[in-house]
C-alpha cells in the first residue's frame, strides 16, 4: 500500500473506516468505565457487613425486611419461652418425685407398724385382758360338695 496509487474515494473510505473504528473503541471504553462506575455504585456491601456496621438500622434495608425481622424476633421469643417452660417442667418433675418418695416412705413405715401390731404374739397379749385365748387345736375346714347342696 505504501507505493500504490490510491484513488481519492478509496482514501476517503479508509479514513472513514479508521474513524468508525476509533469511535467504536472510544464508545467501548466509555461503556466499560460507565459500567465500572455503575457496578461500584450498585456493589453494595453484603447484608452481613451491613449488620456488623449497623447500617441496616438506618437504611431502607430495615424497611424492606421488616416482616422477616419480626419473624426472627418471634422465633427468639419462642426459644426463650421454651427454655423457661422446660426449666419449669424439670422443677415440677423433681418436686413430684420428692413427694412420691415421701409418700412411699410413709407407706412403708405404716405397713411395718401394722405388721408389728398384728403379730400373733402381740395380739395374744392384747386380748388376754378380754378373756379370749389362743386355740390349741388346729382349725378344721368343713367342705360341702356341690351335689349335696343342690339336692337339698
Amino acid at each position: 500500500m505504501d507505493n500504490e496509487f490510491l484513488d481519492k474515494a478509496q482514501l476517503e473510505e479508509q479514513n472513514a473506516a479508521k474513524e468508525k473504528e476509533q469511535t467504536k473503541k472510544k464508545k467501548r471504553k466509555l461503556l466499560k468505565t460507565a459500567g465500572k462506575k455503575k457496578k461500584e455504585k450498585s456493589n453494595k456491601p453484603s447484608a452481613f457487613v451491613q449488620i456488623l456496621n449497623g447500617d441496616f438500622l438506618t437504611k431502607e434495608f430495615m424497611l424492606n425486611n421488616l416482616n422477616f425481622i419480626f419473624f426472627l424476633m418471634f422465633l427468639l421469643l419462642l426459644i426463650v419461652g421454651k427454655g423457661y417452660y422446660g426449666k419449669q417442667l424439670s422443677n415440677d418433675v423433681l418436686n413430684t418425685q420428692k413427694e412420691l418418695d415421701e409418700i412411699s416412705s410413709d407407706y412403708f413405715e405404716s405397713k411395718a407398724k401394722l405388721e408389728e401390731m398384728t403379730r400373733r404374739t402381740v395380739l395374744v397379749e392384747l386380748l388376754e385382758n378380754t378373756g379370749l385365748k389362743e386355740t390349741v387345736n388346729p382349725t378344721k375346714v368343713i367342705r360341702i360338695e356341690k351335689e349335696e347342696v343342690e339336692s337339698e
